[in-house]
C-alpha cells in the first residue's frame, strides 16, 4: 500500500505509527503530520493534534484538535475542536467546537 506521513517536511519514522494492512488501520500518538493517501480508499486513520490528511472515500478519522481534512464520500470523523473539513457528500461528523 503506497502512502505517504512526514513530520516537519521529513518521512516520519514507522517506529512512530502501525500499520495494519489487513484493517488498513494506520495509527500514532504523533502530532503535526501531513498524511497522504490519495488514490487509497477505507483507511482507518487513529492520530494526535495538528494533523493534515488527503484520502479518497469510506475513511474513519479518530484525531486530536486542529486537522484539516481533504476526503471523498462516506466518510467519518470524531475530532476535537477547530478542524476544517473539505470532503464529498454523505459523511457524519461529531466534533468539537469551532469547526
Amino acid at each position: 500500500m503506497d502512502f505517504i506521513v512526514t513530520k516537519n517536511r521529513q518521512p516520519l519514522d514507522p517506529n512512530l505509527y502501525d500499520w495494519n494492512e489487513e484493517t488498513k488501520t494506520f495509527s500514532t500518538n504523533e502530532n503535526g503530520l501531513v498524511l497522504d493517501f490519495n488514490g487509497l480508499d477505507g483507511i482507518t486513520f487513529k492520530t494526535g493534534s495538528d494533523c493534515n490528511f488527503t484520502t479518497e472515500s469510506y475513511c474513519n478519522f479518530d484525531t486530536g484538535y486542529n486537522c484539516n481534512f481533504k476526503t471523498g464520500s462516506y466518510c467519518n470523523f470524531k475530532t476535537e475542536s477547530y478542524c476544517n473539513f473539505d470532503t464529498e457528500s454523505y459523511c457524519n461528523f461529531t466534533t468539537g467546537s469551532d469547526c
